[in-house]
């Protein structure tokens, strides 16, 4: 099994954790997570993971070194942990938005083994969308952190330079398509049900067309050409949304997400 320390461990990165505990790809003692304040991690610790408040010392004989920092911290904490690392056996995976492989081996050493991976929040229950990249990483080691996020979802691999697309569009995209579910509860409401009754349809409505894509591999027009007939009151409300910019709307906040993540690093 690998020795794995994740280095800020917020939700991500304890989901992480968990997911390659569940799956076998490492045990709870070859986990360090880290935090600056130790009680956040009691429950962890009682799990069975080691835990630390001193990443220096958790970097020592880990074979993957996770950081799940925000972008403002994340340059202190290279150079805390840089003096300390073995460049040569460690991989180094980082889920921080806006910050290319090239920043971190500046500080790690141009011979750093670096890999990007950007999960989304469903990666809380084993559903994450996590896209991984790389400039220079081996195959081998490409494949191994392919690996370790199959443990808490699916995974793509994708060129480095559309790892800011891939943040805007998996990770910010959940609040995309939870808003929409909102907004649909809401014309649950409207239109007559309880709320709490429109949001279990809405929610499941939605889980329904995301599966139905998933097992068909059909094109989502394809499944709406479906549901719409001459005259019908689904292309009615369909064109109605699209006459208030609904599409456009959706791709705009995609593209302006995708120019802010880019963006978060450097500006730390």
């Amino acid at each position: 099994m690998k020795k794995v320390t994740i280095i800020g461990s917020g939700n991500i990165g304890l989901s992480l954790a968990k997911g390659l505990v569940k799956s076998a790809f490492a045990s709870a003692a070859d986990i360090t997570l880290t935090r600056r304040n130790l009680n956040a991690l009691a429950e962890e610790a009682s799990q069975g993971f080691s835990v630390s408040n001193d990443n220096k010392a958790a970097v020592k004989g880990a074979d993957i070194i996770v950081f799940a920092v925000l972008p403002q911290q994340l340059k202190k904490v290279l150079v805390e942990v840089a003096p300390e690392i073995d460049k040569k056996n460690q991989i180094f995976v980082s889920i921080v938005s806006g910050v290319s492989c090239a920043d971190l081996r500046a500080v790690l050493g141009d011979d750093a083994t670096v890999v990007r991976a950007m999960p989304n929040t469903a990666i809380a229950i084993g559903q994450s969308m996590t896209c991984i990249a790389s400039d220079h990483a081996s195959e081998g080691s490409l494949a191994e952190v392919e690996r370790m996020f199959e443990t808490v979802g699916s995974v793509v691999i994708i060129n480095e330079d559309l790892m800011t697309s891939a943040t805007a569009l998996c990770a910010c995209g959940i609040a995309f398509f939870l808003r929409a579910i909102r907004a649909a509860s809401q014309g649950g409401v409207e239109i007559g049900f309880h709320a709490h009754d429109a949001l279990k349809m809405a929610v499941q409505t939605a889980k329904g067309a995301a599966d139905l894509l998933l097992h068909t591999n059909a094109h989502p027009e394809g499944e709406i050409d479906k549901v719409t007939s001459p005259k019908g009151c689904t292309i009615a409300g369909l064109n109605e949304m699209e006459h208030h910019g609904f599409s456009s709307a959706f791709i705009k906040g995609i593209k302006l997400s995708a120019d802010k993540a880019g963006g978060l690093y450097h500006e730390g």
